[in-house]
């Protein structure tokens, strides 16, 4: 039994949805390659046009590599293409090309970002679209974006080195006219093959992130829900859950909240794959009540209030001492629709009461081990988890 338990956790570990084979219909997309100036290219990130995802990493550059490469544009040298994602109408989301993008941003508005900063700036600039100029003054941020550049040759100053936007003279308006190739990718059909634009992004991310579908959803999908799911994330009582004090940067942690959300209210017409039901789940919710987010935000809290005092591990697939305490999703979402269900019904928000040895002989059930197995994101394996959740727990 024991070597039962610790393949679910293996399955789990490896993402239980990375098993599934895509299997992407036939789709309609177009790229299209424009030509933009700098100044041109900097007003669309003003305006809000070209946005950053959220799932991209912070601003990372330092000062002497964005001063290079302002310095290749004065001379006229090749720069890499920026990719962008058609998201909707005048909103594309920069899949590829944020470093080169930023630093240009930044140099027109001759402030370079303080690095114990960026994340502050990162949650300004995902609220807001844009840098406003208040805080661009603010010193506790930035501080002046003046070129870094050593000399070519010796004994010789680079006579760019040290100048700023205001002071390049005649060049400020080689550098506006500057241009760049953008390549705009749009899909040519209303987006109910949510699997296709996982693939855009996916396939276009030529700066090596290899995204997780988290990373992804949490862009295409961003909402208030996602924003509580997110918040959840952090807290404490969850985090001792699973067994795993900082939040995970592929956000795989979020992605287990997402599905025992998902399953507590779409678990009765679960059907594969794991990744479009969630895709849609979360598309859903963009356009949820506050009252219904509320609801499941409280559900959450109390159920994690009544796991406050389980022993470590207990969501973990086996209880073997000497093997990871990680929570296992199937465990975790069978037992929070256990316990959720009936108060999610009927709009009590009431959260059935489960001890932990229970849980414990739900992970040993035969049924449960072999639900939880092989091809354990199949719509019969799912229900008999869930089922079989409820008839153990709950009698």
């Amino acid at each position: 039994m024991l070597q039962q338990a610790e393949h679910i956790q293996t399955m789990d570990e490896s993402r239980i949805e990375e098993e599934e084979t895509f299997l992407f219909q036939k789709y309609d997309i177009t790229s299209s390659p424009n030509d933009f100036n700098v100044k041109t290219i900097v007003d669309f990130v003003e305006q809000g046009i070209f946005r950053i995802p959220v799932f991209q990493r912070n601003y990372v550059w330092d000062h002497g590599r964005a001063s290079r490469l302002i310095e290749s544009l004065i001379l006229g040298l090749p720069i890499p293409q920026l990719f962008l994602y058609e998201q909707e109408r005048n909103r594309f989301l920069v899949i590829d090309g944020q470093q080169r993008l930023m630093s240009i941003y930044y140099f027109l508005k001759m402030r370079f970002p303080l690095t114990g900063r960026r994340n502050e700036l990162r949650a300004i600039f995902d609220r807001e679209g844009r840098i406003p100029s208040e805080v661009f003054a603010d010193d506790h941020y930035f501080t002046t974006f003046n070129l870094k550049l050593p000399s070519r040759l010796p004994k010789v100053k680079n006579r760019l080195h040290g100048l700023n936007y205001d002071t390049l003279g005649n060049l400020q308006t080689t550098l506006d006219l500057r241009t760049m190739r953008c390549v705009f990718v749009r899909q040519n059909f209303p987006q109910d093959d949510d699997s296709s634009i996982f693939e855009i992004f996916n396939r276009l991310n030529t700066g090596g992130l290899n995204l997780a579908p988290q990373e992804i959803r949490m862009s295409l999908y961003n909402s208030d829900f996602m924003k509580m799911v997110s918040r959840s994330n952090t807290d404490n009582r969850w985090r001792k859950l699973l067994a795993q004090p900082e939040p995970d940067l592929r956000m795989r942690d979020v992605e287990h909240l997402l599905r025992g959300f998902a399953m507590l209210t779409r678990g009765s017409s679960y059907a594969p794959s794991m990744t479009r039901f969630l895709n849609k789940f979360a598309k859903d919710m963009q356009e949820e009540s506050q009252e219904e987010i509320g609801l499941l935000e409280n559900m959450l809290s109390s159920f994690l209030e009544l796991c406050a005092d389980f022993p470590v591990g207990v969501f973990a697939a086996s209880s073997s001492r000497s093997s990871s305490r990680k929570l296992a999703i199937s465990v975790f979402e069978s037992v929070f629709v256990a316990a959720c269900k009936s108060g999610y019904e009927d709009r009590s928000g009431r959260v059935h009461s489960i001890c932990s040895a229970k849980i414990e002989e739900l992970k040993n059930d035969p049924d449960f081990l072999d639900a939880a197995s092989t091809k354990s994101t199949d719509t019969d394996k799912v229900q008999t988890r869930l089922s079989r959740a409820r008839t153990l727990l709950l009698t």
